[in-house]
């Protein structure tokens, strides 16, 4: 029996999901110097012809990958900042836990992952990661930290470097667990090494006590 024309229709929407869902864990298996288009193509269940009608490289499935799984957190972080009434120092502990929430997914660490592994090779991946994904978070961190220093929360600092200090161990923290956790004996909890993470952080920055 024909497949009637609405579940034809329905099944090539969701088709994009389908084939990021399959490049996502053949980039995982393979890397992304390994993977090639028909790899993903096979692990979708379609020909490697229709993979060309959606995406027409590698890099942008990769692309397509970052929009659809990362900047959708990274909004939904921002949209939560807009809204955080309180100090500078709170607005910091809430991004660490939303943070610490995001990064649980151990599927999506693939993303950053790859990008460490394969940017000497692939530039251009690099550069667009660094662009949609670092650039916002670093954007959003420094404009918390010159909030801190204009209230007189944070002695004065460059907040473009420290936002680098602030999102580095939380970074590092994201790929340590996706890389080490199955192998060791007591993974610590995301939350306790992020909690002990901003407690440091807020004690460095904190403003001198006026005499």
């Amino acid at each position: 029996m024909p497949t009637p024309p609405r579940s034809r229709q329905r099944r090539k929407d969701a088709r994009p999901a389908e084939l990021l869902d399959a490049a996502l864990d053949t980039f995982r298996e393979k890397g992304f110097a390994g993977t090639r288009m028909e790899d993903i193509a096979t692990r979708a269940g379609v020909s490697k012809g229709t993979i060309y009608l959606y995406f027409p490289s590698k890099e942008a499935v990769f692309e397509a990958l970052v929009r659809t799984n990362l900047l959708p957190v990274i909004e939904r972080i921002q949209a939560a900042m807009a809204v955080e009434k309180g100090s500078a120092a709170a607005q910091l502990r809430l991004l660490v836990g939303a943070f610490a929430r995001a990064t649980a997914d151990a599927r999506l660490i693939a993303l950053p992952r790859l990008v460490l592994a394969e940017a000497g090779n692939f530039p251009d991946m690099a550069r667009f990661y660094r662009q949609e994904v670092v650039g916002r978070g670093l954007a959003l961190v420094a404009g918390i930290l010159d909030q801190g220093v204009a209230a007189g929360e944070f002695r004065a600092l460059d907040s473009q470097i420290t936002a680098r200090l602030f999102l580095a161990p939380m970074v590092l923290s994201a790929l340590w667990r996706a890389t080490f956790a199955a192998v060791e004996d007591a993974p610590l909890p995301a939350e306790a090494v992020l909690g002990q993470h901003i407690d440091l952080f807020l004690r460095a920055i904190a403003a001198e006590p006026t005499p």
